[in-house]
């Protein structure tokens, strides 16, 4: 007789079994729905290339820029979202430390150990990386033995990641110049790909920095210097092929990255693009001018993210993980460096903003790398005492550059370098040679410092009313971008394609093509810098001053020596504009003189 056993299904069972059936099939409906980001294709890979340009030592947070601390939340985000799937490529095309005094006290060093911390892998070299000349006070070469690219060297030395510049050529041999960590190009492997880096900078770096600083260096053509090196890097198995240039162009809309309607295309970047063999190069990080693209061109993804840390670029491209073969690519526009969730408009709001909770990206809470945070905060304290000093003025209202042909801020600079000097006429490269405006409120030497964070010298030279006429000629036709003066009124005519030039002084008289006038401007100009004097300049080139005040220390004594009240429509009157010209002025209207 065969011993009694218990039903197996007894009522307890039962229930215990049903609630496992229950559980089982909640499991499965969960796993169906589930996105597929956490189940990744083991077949495809995806490399997410994260670019920054003209970060111009922007390390700490400012109102509506990130500054590389929040940025580092962003990079971290990413990389948390990339880490089942793919990895992230973090580059920097040029002009990196230049422009805050948390960065330029120390030369730039504070952004390099903040890159160092972030894990850059590769940057190009830009026109500003040459602003600093020698290793120390000196902002040029001044006697023997003096490095004029020094301080560019010395950092160099300092990055973990190589600075790139295929075509900075040694003009004593012709070759890519010798500089320990400074390369073509470089190879690095993320996720199993290979993924090949070409490093240039634009054509007028020379006309673009200190020239001083520049000496016995030339700039090869971009193309030619980027297809040597694509090549090269495909040789060697290169899946992608990423550059980063100092060198850019602009586009308005991103809606759609195909349609180039919105760009301009004699930007230098776009030509350069246009130029390249299709399949040589899979993305270029630009930079150089501070505008935003977003674009395939040529069939390759250019970017570039405006400056200053508001924004950065990025480019996903999905990859077969066995052939390297690129499967798909995403642009996506140039994004804002937040560090709270934005407005209604998208727009970056104050980072003590409380109304607002901290950005995120990727579903992931942006906070920034404890170690970039840290790195910052030390530069900014070491910069705290001498950015906050009050200069005894108050600003009622912003003095702007939004103007054009001149600004508020434009007449501002150049009437102070005129008040401030023995001459008859200030000259000054408003756009451009003006970084920042002046904010209401009390005036500190910070904001004076990020207006003009240049080290360069004030220059006084003697030009006829003939060098000056040449002067205006070329100056009446860069549009956007005219230079500043102070000490006369011009009135530009043209009849018949012939341009007239009249130049009057403040008391009514009008210079004539032989008198001679004492012309305040500063070194970089005398250098030749962005051809506003080369109309004018000798064929040994003008005399460089070694010595004189700094333009920004001259422009610091006139603020405390003026102080009071400043309100921008002292500067900017409607009825009493300096530059008077033509709308439109024919680009066939040309002036004679010789």
């Amino acid at each position: 007789m065969l011993p009694q056993v218990k039903p197996m299904y007894s009522r307890d069972r039962m229930a215990y079994m049903r609630k496992v059936l229950i559980s089982v099939f909640v499991a499965i409906f969960v796993a169906a729905c589930a996105p597929t980001a956490i189940m990744p294709d083991a077949d495809v890979v995806v490399i997410s290339v994260l670019g920054t340009n003209d970060v111009h030592g922007e390390l700490v947070t400012q109102p509506n820029r990130g500054g590389i601390t929040t940025f580092s939340g962003y990079v971290a985000a990413l990389r948390d979202a990339r880490r089942n799937d793919g990895a992230v490529l973090l580059v920097d095309a040029g002009d990196m430390w230049q422009g805050t005094l948390e960065s330029n006290l120390s030369e730039g060093a504070p952004v390099v150990e903040a890159y160092n911390a972030l894990g850059y892998a590769a940057a190009a070299i830009g026109n500003h990386e040459f602003d600093f000349g020698p290793v120390g006070p000196k902002s040029i070469p001044e006697e023997d033995g003096d490095d004029p690219q020094g301080a560019l060297r010395q950092r160099a030395t300092e990055t973990d990641f190589p600075l790139l510049a295929a075509n900075l050529i040694d003009a004593s041999t012709g070759q890519r110049v010798d500089w320990e960590n400074v390369h073509s190009s470089t190879m690095v492997t993320r996720a199993g790909i290979n993924i090949g880096i070409v490093g240039v900078l634009t054509r007028d770096a020379p006309q673009t920095t200190i020239a001083a600083n520049t000496a016995g260096v030339e700039v090869a053509p971009l193309a030619e210097s980027i297809i040597t090196q694509a090549k090269a890097l495909r040789a060697d198995g290169a899946s992608l092929v990423v550059v980063v240039a100092h060198a850019g162009g602009r586009c308005e809309e991103f809606t759609d990255p195909t349609d180039l309607s919105s760009c301009d295309q004699s930007g230098e970047i776009l030509q350069v693009a246009n130029q390249i063999p299709q399949g040589l190069v899979d993305h270029i990080v630009a930079g150089h001018v501070h505008r935003g693209i977003a674009h395939i061109v040529n069939d390759i993804a250019v970017t570039a993210s405006y400056s200053n840390s508001r924004a950065f670029s990025r480019a996903d491209f999905t990859l077969d993980r066995n052939t390297g073969e690129v499967l798909d690519r995403k642009v996506f526009p140039p994004q804002n460096n937040c560090a709270r969730a934005a407005d209604a408009r998208g727009a970056c709001t104050f980072e003590d903003d409380a109304s607002r909770e901290a950005a995120s990206y990727e579903g992931r809470r942006v906070v920034p790398m404890a170690r970039v945070a840290a790195i910052a905060e030390r530069a900014r304290e070491a910069a705290a005492r001498r950015q906050a000093e009050e200069l005894g003025v108050f600003i009622e209202t912003p003095m702007t550059l939004r103007d054009r042909p001149e600004s508020a801020l434009g007449i501002l600079m150049t009437d102070a370098l005129l008040e401030s000097n023995d001459a008859d006429i200030a000259i000054h490269n408003v756009y451009g040679g003006i970084r920042a405006e002046l904010p209401a409120g009390e005036l500190t030497y910070g904001s004076v410092f990020r207006m003009f964070p240049f080290d360069n010298r004030i220059a006084i030279l003697e030009l006829t009313g003939k060098d000056l006429r040449k002067i205006i000629a070329i100056q009446a036709h860069n549009t956007g971008r005219h230079a500043g003066f102070s000490g006369m009124r011009v009135y530009v005519g043209c009849n018949d394609d012939y341009m007239s030039i009249r130049m009057v002084r403040p008391d009514g008289r009008e210079i004539e093509d032989a008198d001679m006038l004492r012309v305040v401007a500063n070194d970089f100009l005398l250098m030749g810098g962005d051809d506003v004097l080369t109309p004018a300049m000798p064929a040994d080139g003008f005399d460089i001053p070694y010595g004189t005040p700094l333009v920004r220390d001259v422009l610091v004594s006139w603020f405390r020596n003026r102080g009071g009240r400043l309100r921008a429509d002292e500067f900017l009157n409607p009825d009493k504009r300096r530059w008077n010209l033509p709308d439109p002025l024919p680009q066939s209207c040309a002036f004679s003189g010789s």
